[in-house]
């Protein structure tokens, strides 16, 4: 069975797609799941190692240059490349009418099957038209989480139940150790992942510097990333008042990745990179602020903790007592030869 799953973007959506294919491939040992994702995300795909094929799109960049020469034989290119097998199922778990065209253009096997979400839930920028390119239009509940989302469109559809713990199954990022960024510490270290694109959903800069004096205390390193000018800035400000702060260079996606994945902690606000840090299993504190918890949370693990909720940012104590409930020091300590303690 030839499978195709159109989930073109964002960051955070294509992780919380990766346990779809995980339970495809638990039911169908032999079937081949092939995937289009934005261009920028393809070597995330890449990590999981049950998808075959990835066909990589450039809506974003395309849409800048629709009538130039160039642009038209990236779109021939991409089309030749989609063409290149029949499917029997084609899933669209975006549910855009982009994403849609998108599913129509793939070739359908013989009795072959154009799969997609008959509804929205809450929040989701869902596009009812996109239901006319579907063979079969899947309804979930109103308040189905991201990643139970995409698991039930896919149960449904091929006739089993989506049970289980979410399966990430990302390999981690591979690299020589001559080859690991100069920015990469030697020893453990904390990550805030403090920016995000919408004001509202950040957490207050005076509760991260508290937060930051806490991992001092137990002497962990704490690393600020940042993805914007604006991002850039607001990092050297909170490094500015944190005694155990370094600000990173810019990030190339699959450096970022390698950042959450060696994270001994991670503290986060609602954006991609704290649920990649998620999928990892990595120790996590997913703190929102103007955002539902339900959709997103990293309900998969004990190692992940989620705090906040809509017009409820979480408080500096509630953080804090996450810390010492996942107890990461324990693995920095074992890290650094330290006998772990319990306080």
């Amino acid at each position: 069975m030839n499978i195709l799953i159109v989930r073109v973007s964002s960051l955070g959506d294509v992780v919380h797609n990766m346990p779809m294919v995980s339970d495809i491939r638990r039911h169908f040992p032999t079937a081949n799941i092939d995937w289009v994702v934005e261009e920028g995300y393809t070597r995330l795909v890449r990590m999981n190692p049950d998808v075959r094929r990835i066909i990589p799109i450039a809506l974003r960049r395309w849409r800048r240059s629709l009538l130039s020469a160039a642009t038209r034989a990236e779109i021939a290119k991409f089309r030749k490349q989609l063409k290149q097998d029949t499917y029997d199922v084609v899933f669209d778990t975006q549910g855009l009418l982009k994403t849609s065209v998108v599913m129509r253009m793939a070739r359908l096997a013989p009795n072959g099957r154009r799969i997609g979400l008959a509804n929205a839930t809450e929040g989701s920028g869902y596009e009812p038209l996109s239901r006319i390119f579907h063979t079969k239009s899947i309804k979930v509940g109103l308040h189905t989480h991201a990643v139970l989302r995409a698991r039930e469109v896919a149960a449904q559809a091929l006739g089993y139940s989506a049970d289980g713990t979410a399966d990430f199954n990302l390999r981690p990022v591979a690299m020589k150790p001559a080859d690991l960024p100069a920015w990469l510490p030697a020893v453990p270290y904390a990550v805030f992942f403090h920016g995000t694109a919408r004001a509202a959903k950040q957490w207050s800069n005076a509760n991260w510097v508290r937060i930051a004096a806490l991992l001092a205390e137990r002497g962990l390193l704490v690393l600020l990333p940042w993805g914007s000018a604006a991002e850039k800035s607001n990092a050297e400000q909170l490094a500015s008042q944190m005694s155990n702060a370094r600000v990173l260079p810019k990030l190339p996606l699959m450096e970022a990745v390698l950042l959450a994945q060696r994270a001994a902690l991670v503290v986060g606000v609602d954006t991609g990179l704290t649920h990649i840090a998620a999928a990892f299993n990595r120790p996590t504190i997913e703190l929102y602020c103007d955002s539902p918890r339900w959709k997103t949370e990293g309900n998969w693990s004990p190692q992940i903790i989620n705090l906040g909720e809509i017009g409820m940012p979480p408080t500096v104590e509630q953080v804090a007592q996450a810390i010492d409930t996942l107890e990461a020091w324990v693995e920095w300590r074992k890290a650094a030869g330290v006998e772990p303690t319990r306080e």
